[in-house]
């Protein structure tokens, strides 16, 4: 038998395909979305830090498949004694059990863009994902999405990184400029995230399993750059955000979670944001999501800097934009990849209680490259916000 998605030989009677995630059969038996109670999905959805759900079958995956595409199976060499590991992740030679690549991987399309996504110290599986696109012309086009699988829901670690490289399908091609106006080109880029999101929510049942109590689920934010143009769409907690070297840095996106909704009825950030329902999520990604339609918006910028996409196993420990600027510029570096790094090791550094995801894009602009001021303004989907954080 071969897995209808990727080729991939599957065995005998098996539901998923270990090469790439996809439930076997599952267009016959998959059910559309669907409604769920709030008390219900609000509980759900909340992420607690120091619990982990069980590892399922899907994730124990051989090594070799996260890489994308997927690449020819070959030998795989013990870090202990160069023997092969095997399917199961154990040496065939010593029986040392290797890393899952899983846990820990690193993107970077182009020299100016990069990504590190990564299991934390106190997690037991990687549910976070990204998926990443640049042009080769530094500051061209780039193209983050990061998504966090819940950690309550079944599958969420296989879900989210088939969501996040879905969603990056759809946003392969520039942003549409509409009809020449700001109010068409609003409308047409907010339908283009909208597929996004609705491909990242298709991806997301495609494979979960249909008897699954707690059907996977996960958040989402992309950030697209082009030329001194950002604009970014939000569905959930993580986040998205524009550091200039210099100026003041800014949250592009607003969270959907029961956090941000206290906050913005005058209760401080940080008692919101440490409180109980600080991870309850109040929009998601997933079978039962009742609206998985994104809150979009866009920033010209006129100054270097850096954009940044994240999942709040990095912002829990530098929620504000000035916090996470912080950390950006105490790294010290202008490489992509080594900023994304610096940025996981400091929030391992901090505690490492949830999943970590860093994408970044290096915008190296001259200070006279534009008139605008920065000020963020939103192109929101029918009924919603600007995104100015």
């Amino acid at each position: 038998m071969t897995c209808p998605s990727c080729g991939s030989a599957v065995a005998e009677g098996a539901r998923f395909c270990e090469g790439c995630g996809a439930q076997l059969g599952a267009a016959e038996t998959t059910p559309a979305p669907g409604p769920a109670p709030v008390p219900a999905a609000a509980a759900a959805a909340t992420d607690h830090p120091l619990g982990d759900a069980p590892i399922s079958a899907p994730t124990r995956k051989p090594a070799g498949t996260l890489p994308d595409p997927v690449p020819t199976p070959g030998r795989r060499p013990c870090a202990e004694c160069g023997g092969e590991v095997g399917p199961d992740l154990y040496c065939l030679a010593c029986g040392t059990k290797a890393p899952s690549e899983r846990d820990h991987f690193e993107e970077q399309p182009a020299p100016w863009v990069a990504g590190v996504c990564d299991k934390a110290l106190k997690k037991n599986r990687n549910e976070d994902a990204m998926a990443l696109l640049a042009s080769p012309e530094a500051g061209t086009r780039a193209v983050l999405v990061v998504l966090d699988g819940v950690s309550n829901s079944i599958d969420s670690d296989v879900a989210s990184l088939a969501g996040a490289r879905a969603a990056r399908e759809v946003l392969r091609v520039p942003l549409p400029a509409g009809m020449g106006t700001p109010e068409s080109r609003t409308a047409a880029v907010s339908r283009v995230f909208a597929n996004a999101a609705a491909a990242a929510n298709t991806a997301i049942i495609a494979v979960t399993d249909p008897d699954s109590p707690n059907p996977a689920s996960a958040t989402f934010t992309t950030a697209v750059l082009e030329g001194n143009r950002i604009t970014w769409a939000n569905i959930g907690d993580s986040r998205s955000y524009w550091i200039p070297d210099a100026g003041e840095p800014v949250q592009l996106t607003t969270d959907d979670s029961v956090a941000q909704s206290q906050i913005a009825t005058g209760v401080a950030r940080e008692v919101a944001e440490n409180g109980p329902q600080a991870h309850a999520i109040t929009k998601w990604l997933g079978r039962d999501s009742e609206d998985f339609v994104p809150t979009v918006g866009s920033l010209e910028v006129s100054e270097p800097g850096w954009l940044l996409a994240c999942s709040d196993g990095l912002w829990n420990y530098a929620s504000t934009p000035e916090a996470i600027a912080a950390q950006v510029r105490g790294a010290g570096t202008s490489e992509p990849l080594a900023l994304a790094l610096a940025l996981v090791a400091f929030a391992n550094a901090s505690g490492g209680h949830d999943n970590i995801t860093a994408a970044v894009a290096r915008v190296d602009l001259g200070q006279n490259d534009s008139a605008n001021d920065g000020t963020p303004t939103g192109a929101g989907v029918p009924g919603g916000e600007p995104s100015n954080g």
